[in-house]
């Protein structure tokens, strides 16, 4: 991730986290007090939880496929979920946090995944999401290519072959997020948008070249940045 992006997911889950603590981490009069528990959902190989495993008392990742033998062992738990189809995965308000990173251009049913993850979070409980925004031209260019040649370009700005997965791009511009957001049943939302292309495509010089030029294109446009974070809040009541 860019600096400026991974500063303001750190930011988020720094809010989140310290949320879960103020209040006990889910303690109520119905349930016992107890560390954050938090779900990286689709985490993928990196996970921006990572750096706050000393707050978190139980990380659990989830994701399609399961991972490489030990690639995960910052993970307490790995799942292998469906995000979109798996809703009884977790029991309901199982998370204080949950991080969605880079997952949602790959939802066939994004509302549906939302709606489990909503599910899953304690009331009170925080969704952060990054994805991309296919409002940027060459987000749109890229999502709109078919699929048989988008195939050949993602492994060219895809750290490795692994991190290249199918794209959907179903709900990706800040207001269609926006809208998906509140039909699961989120409360409080934020959403903005930072320019992430040259850290994304990084892989190669070209490559980098080409996501520098597509940050500078629409710096001053925020609804246009390449790069969505959304913070937004599970209902204190079902």
């Amino acid at each position: 991730m860019s600096s400026g992006l991974v500063e303001l997911v750190r930011a988020a889950l720094d809010d989140a986290i310290a949320t879960a603590e103020t209040r006990g981490a889910g303690a109520d009069e119905l349930q016992g007090g107890g560390p954050v528990a938090a779900l990286d959902a689709g985490c993928g190989r990196v996970s921006a939880l990572k750096a706050f495993r000393p707050r978190i008392g139980r990380l659990v990742g989830a994701d399609i496929h399961a991972p490489a033998a030990g690639a995960l062992s910052h993970l307490d738990e790995f799942v292998a979920v469906d995000l979109c189809a798996d809703g009884a995965a977790f029991p309901a308000g199982t998370f204080d946090v949950v991080l969605s990173s880079f997952t949602v251009e790959h939802f066939a049913d994004p509302t549906a995944a939302l709606t489990n993850m909503r599910r899953w979070l304690r009331p009170g409980g925080s969704l952060v999401i990054t994805t991309v925004n296919r409002r940027h031209p060459f987000v749109a260019a890229y999502l709109g290519v078919p699929a048989f040649i988008r195939d050949r370009l993602q492994p060219l700005v895809k750290a490795t072959s692994a991190d290249a997965h199918p794209l959907v791009g179903a709900c990706n511009t800040p207001a269609e997020l926006d809208d998906a957001l509140a039909a699961a049943g989120f409360g409080p939302m934020r959403i903005s948008t930072v320019g992430h292309l040259e850290a994304a495509w990084g892989r190669r010089r070209w490559t980098r070249a080409l996501g520098r030029l597509g940050d500078r294109l629409v710096a001053g446009v925020p609804s246009r940045r390449s790069t969505i974070l959304a913070v937004a809040i599970a209902p204190s009541s079902p």
